[in-house]
């Protein structure tokens, strides 16, 4: 049987980031440091947007972060950059990828418009990408929530969000005494928002839906498969 290539997908977040606007958490410093006390998006000069993969088989994790938007698009070229730098190695005879995500955010359940993205992308790499969504409320079920988040977080706990640069060396250095690595990448391609599916793409996609729980469960299938 071929391997299966298995990495939790986290739903997205939106940071601001800028002096000064700062994480939460203690940091230990030298000297006060002055801060707001609410993150209002019309304070920074930027957002900061990690989508976070956790492959569960060798305990690693990878963040891309975005610079622009949260959408279909970003979340879909974030799994193509981590498939081509390390998953198609790691798996060289893998089939499918099975990716565990929450049932909201830009890979909602619920969007046609990421189902769509999902479909350019596996026509791109060539091969299968199964989804198992978890329902609303669930999503502290999924490996990623309690295996890389809080990692994330006590890596980043205190720091004002000065540059995106920032970001990626502090989670960089997210680590566990069992092992967990964290590799992080700057996207800062500008993903259009307002985006609709084409038309006829529901009736002629090659999306697959499970016979039990169809609307958390379904396959995407290369085109040319």
């Amino acid at each position: 049987m071929s391997p299966l290539a298995s990495l939790p997908l986290a739903s997205l977040q939106n940071v601001p980031f800028s002096f000064p606007l700062a994480s939460p958490g203690h940091l230990l410093t030298q000297g006060a440091i002055e801060t707001f006390d609410h993150d209002f998006p019309s304070f920074a000069e930027g957002v900061v947007i990690p989508h976070r993969l956790y492959d569960v088989k060798e305990n690693e994790g990878h963040v891309n972060l975005g610079t622009s938007h949260d959408t279909g698009e970003f979340a879909c070229e974030s799994i193509e950059r981590w498939w081509e730098a390390k998953g198609r190695a790691l798996y060289p005879r893998a089939r499918s990828i099975l990716l565990l995500c929450d049932g909201g955010g830009s890979n909602s359940a619920s969007q046609y418009l990421f189902k769509e993205d999902l479909q350019k992308l596996v026509d791109r790499l060539g091969i299968e990408i199964r989804v198992a969504h978890y329902p609303p409320y669930c999503s502290k079920y999924n490996p990623i929530e309690h295996r890389l988040f809080p990692h994330l977080s006590r890596a980043c706990q205190g720091v004002i969000f000065e540059r995106v640069g920032l970001v990626k060396e502090l989670m960089e250095k997210a680590s566990t005494s069992t092992g967990l690595r964290v590799t992080v990448d700057i996207l800062d391609k500008v993903y259009r928002t307002g985006r609709k599916y084409a038309e006829g793409f529901k009736k002629g996609m090659k999306i697959v839906f499970d016979d039990i729980l169809p609307k958390w469960n379904y396959r995407a299938v290369p085109s040319r498969s």
